[in-house]
């Protein structure tokens, strides 16, 4: 599947619109990770070119495998919101985890309490299995992102093993492997 520049949302949902990353997008996003509320979560100090480094993945994992996170804006509207999506990551955390679609959220603290994560997510994975073979997805949370916690069992995903990013930050690794058709 070619993946081809946005000019209209890719996915909409009941209060969202889910985008194709373009590069005046990164700047919505560090701002939102600049919030302590959000960036707390996305690894200890993490500088500003970890998080381009994190955006950059997630928009050449669309280059390079036809799937990545989304950006997202209330329906309608042109506010970055968050980030939401299954991207392909390689991470130094194991052959259990490494070189797999993974999922992540990132909402704006504001936003945050509403279920928009949630919205966002369900869209994405129901895009994702409809659009690649239904398979196995990853993704870690950090073990005090209560929130995410609850967001990835309502996902459906299960505990896989806590452990350490290359930072020293503790994360907690899961999977979710779809339902057999």
């Amino acid at each position: 599947m070619a993946v081809q520049p946005a000019c209209a949302p890719l996915l909409t949902t009941e209060r969202l619109d889910l985008w194709l990353p373009q590069s005046g997008d990164f700047a919505h996003l560090a701002a939102i990770v600049a919030d302590p509320r959000t960036g707390r979560h996305l690894g200890v100090q993490a500088s500003l070119a970890d998080h381009f480094t994190r955006f950059s993945r997630s928009a050449g994992s669309w280059l390079l495998y036809g799937y990545g996170a989304f950006i997202l804006r209330p329906k309608g509207g042109q506010e970055v919101i968050g980030n939401c999506g299954i991207f392909h990551s390689w991470r130094g955390l194991g052959a259990d985890f490494d070189d797999n679609p993974e999922a992540g959220w990132i909402i704006a603290a504001r936003h945050t309490g509403h279920g928009l994560a949630r919205e966002a997510m369900e869209a994405s994975l129901a895009w994702f299995e409809s659009e690649h073979v239904p398979r196995r997805t990853i993704c870690m949370i950090a073990p005090e992102n209560a929130p995410s916690l609850r967001l990835a069992e309502r996902l459906g995903y299960q505990p896989m093993r806590d452990t350490v990013l290359p930072g020293g930050e503790p994360i907690r690794l899961f999977e979710r492997t779809p339902a057999p058709g």
